[in-house]
């Protein structure tokens, strides 16, 4: 695994923690699943990470060089083994603002259907869930937090569904 100069804690004047001392991004990945529902690729966090055994996107802290789109590329490449050539980015949300200014962006892509994924040692497991069923999972704090803004932003993305 190759460290950029992202890593690490961010301490705010407040004294919260924030992981990235550039920031951080994660990826919001979408495919339409076989019964018709869209699905959401989620990470189930391994137990040592920041707030392990909690259910969040594949992402992570940002290089001082990185956007935060590529920022989510990288990370799901090296936490779900996902190609970037395979995804639609629709939109790009900062989902966390802290008050002395760290980020987190969302960047919501889509695909045609559910890519292959192999999880790396921050995960015990990769999943394909339902978007309506998001919620019903022991949700990483600030995802759970994040989440109906985002459902609000796939809702003006995608009207139908």
């Amino acid at each position: 695994m190759v460290r950029g100069d992202g890593d690490g804690w961010l301490i705010d004047p407040d004294g919260s923690r924030y992981w990235g001392v550039h920031g951080a991004a994660g990826l919001l990945l979408r495919a339409p699943l076989t019964d018709g529902a869209t699905g959401v690729l989620l990470q189930h966090r391994a137990a040592w990470s920041h707030q392990g055994g909690t259910w969040a996107l594949p992402g992570g802290a940002r290089d001082s060089h990185e956007g935060a789109i590529d920022t989510a590329m990288r990370e799901a490449e090296e936490e779900a083994g996902i190609d970037s050539a395979d995804l639609r980015v629709v939109a790009a949300v900062v989902t966390h603002e802290s008050p002395g200014g760290w980020t987190y962006t969302t960047v919501i892509a889509e695909t045609d259907a559910p890519v292959r994924t192999v999880a790396n040692f921050e995960s015990t497991e990769l999943r394909w869930v339902e978007e309506q069923h998001v919620d019903q999972l022991p949700l990483h704090p600030a995802f759970g937090r994040a989440w109906p803004t985002l459902r609000e932003r796939i809702a003006a993305l995608d009207p139908q569904g």
